[in-house]
């Protein structure tokens, strides 16, 4: 579960330390206090996308710690690379104001992504916006399968799938008319000829490059080679160095007898006439090899100008050329071959297709067999959220199209309701009040959330548009979530927040010329002052308090009215 929670610069939070407690949290407090704020914190910790937008005015960066404890995905932080040995898990983002982040877990350092697969294994957030989703039939396949488990089976649908489809797409590729057969024949056969005329071998390019430059570069080159012949060698008129270490080394050794360190200096000297002996010979030997010419400098020229134009047509380099003449011969061969290869790629296709329509009759039994189940379940939660009366169907339609089938499986998805007796089943997009729709999507997330292994839900003004008996349905099954997992609500109904373990209060104020967001953990009278604000408003009364004291009284009721059944059972 989520229990601490450190915020720092973001937006109207200067710094704010939360404790939460297992059990049901919820945060209330005016409109525009900063409620969202706290919701936009966790979210960031937990490596959903976000924006320095959210740093607060003057300060160079933001921060978000969040310290999980109890049950951790150790699995995933093992694979990971990350130690798995402690009973606390800390998560830290640090917003920068050029855009970048910092994000550590336990103060080893990870990648935002990795951070948002970790944080979607401790933590989920149900916000407004998931009221949109389940009016969007496009969702509802999503829903049914993350409730039905299916994902082995449609992976291994999806894998048959696109087996058959690059077969149909190799198919397409080879099934031209035949006026598009022959010109590209046509224009395959001269490009092979062409650069099978041209002869080409892989790294000649760079080797006439570099022999072109040898040869432009001729004249300083026997220059220098002249030079350096003349400083070894010497001429008629002149000795050279190799005459005079000779000299030298003779001269020593003529006296070696008169000292030992005569001796070595000899051997020196020898090693030195030895090596400029071996430079001059090199030097003769390239000399005599290197044979310039003007016509093969224009012949070099003519060959390089002849790949550069093949380059233009074909590729960068010789290599990328010679790779290009294989692909040609290569469908060359395919289309003159096309008809023999279309019969075995079709045999091919009907078997993968009976493959991935066999995989896919499969995965659609799996998910009617769960849309029952969800269709039970989501029923049994409505009828505790006060409507009874709802009819909540899975409706299947085949996909459309020649074959039936798509990425997704052979089978399209409606939700549909009649929220009255004796009415029509429709779209529940088409039918569902405000009310309506805040209570199925969070009866849908709890049947979702039952065995999704996360510990903690994060409720952001999902009860919007619920009131009166309603509002105390809703209470009443958050509280009954909260048993199990931990819950965190923001909410401005009283009988939710009535019916919390936890209550904070987010308060906005202003202090040395600006606004500040605090967020304080409310005692029991604390507790009644804000519920008698809920109720009334601004100004408030003895009987608001009274109300709220009474509110506060029937949430207690009904927590040990749930304790002594669950123990009975």
């Amino acid at each position: 579960m989520l229990s601490l929670l450190h915020i720092e610069n973001i937006a109207l939070i200067e710094s704010a330390d939360i404790s939460f407690d297992g059990g049901f949290n919820v945060l209330t407090g005016e409109t525009g206090a900063g409620k969202s704020i706290v919701i936009d914190s966790i979210s960031a910790v937990l490596g959903e996308r976000t924006s320095r937008e959210l740093i607060r005015t003057g300060a160079k960066s933001a921060v978000v710690n969040a310290v999980f404890t109890g049950s951790l995905p150790l699995k995933w932080l093992e694979d990971n690379g990350f130690p798995a040995d402690s009973e606390e898990l800390m998560l830290q983002r640090e917003i920068q104001g050029d855009g970048r982040n910092a994000c550590r877990v336990n103060g080893r350092p990870l990648t935002v992504a990795q951070l948002r697969e970790l944080g979607r294994q401790l933590l989920n957030i149900h916000g407004q916006h998931d009221g949109q989703q389940l009016l969007d039939p496009d969702c509802h396949l999503g829903y049914l399968d993350s409730f039905g488990k299916t994902g082995v089976l449609l992976e291994d649908y999806r894998t048959a799938y696109h087996a058959m489809a690059k077969l149909r797409k190799k198919i397409s590729e080879l099934e031209m008319d035949e006026a598009e057969r022959s010109r590209r024949v046509d224009t395959l056969e001269y490009q092979i000829k062409e650069l099978e005329r041209a002869e080409l071998r892989a790294g000649e390019d760079e080797e006439l490059d570099a022999r072109k430059d040898l040869l432009r570069s001729s004249g300083k080159l026997m220059e220098a080679l002249q030079e350096a012949q003349f400083a070894l060698s010497g001429e008629d008129d002149s000795r050279g160095a190799c005459d005079l270490i000779s000299e030298a080394e003779g001269a020593v050794r003529s006296v070696t007898r008169l000292s030992p360190r005569l001796e070595e200096l000899g051997e020196k000297l020898a090693a030195l006439r030895c090596e400029a002996d071996d430079a001059a010979e090199i030097l003769r030997d390239f000399a005599g090899e290197f044979d310039f010419s003007p016509e093969e400098l224009d012949r070099l020229e003519s060959r390089l100008d002849v790949i550069y134009r093949l380059k233009k047509k074909y590729g960068p380099t010789v290599a990328d050329m010679l790779d290009y003449l294989e692909q040609c011969k290569r469908e060359l061969e395919q289309i003159q071959d096309a008809d023999d290869t279309i019969q075995k790629l079709e045999k091919e296709l009907d078997k993968a297709r009976k493959d991935a329509q066999k995989r896919g009759e499969a995965l659609t039994k799996a998910r009617k067999k769960a849309a029952d189940n969800l269709q039970k379940r989501v029923q049994e939660e409505l009828r505790q959220l006060d409507m009874p009366k709802v009819q909540f169907v899975t409706d299947f339609a085949p996909c459309p199209g020649e074959s039936g089938m798509d990425d997704t499986g052979m089978d399209q998805v409606h939700f549909l309701m009649s929220a009255n007796l004796g009415e029509a089943l429709k779209p529940i997009q088409k039918v569902a009040s405000g009310g309506e729709l805040a209570r199925i999507m969070l009866a849908l997330k709890n049947v979702l959330a039952e065995d999704d292994g996360i510990g903690s839900l994060v409720f952001d003004e999902v009860d919007t548009g619920v009131s009166g008996r309603a509002a105390q349905k809703v209470a009443e099954k958050m509280a009954d979530v909260a048993r199990n997992k931990q819950v965190l609500c923001v909410t401005h109904l009283p009988q939710i927040a009535a019916m919390a373990d936890t209550h904070f209060s987010v308060k906005k104020g202003e202090k040395r010329g600006r606004t500040f967001t605090q967020v304080e953990h409310l005692d029991q009278d604390g507790r009644t002052d804000e519920l008698a604000r809920l109720i009334g408003g601004a100004e408030v009364t003895d009987v608001l308090r009274q109300s709220a004291a009474q509110l506060l009284e029937q949430a207690e009721n009904y927590h040990k009215k749930k304790t002594a059944s669950i123990k009975k059972t």
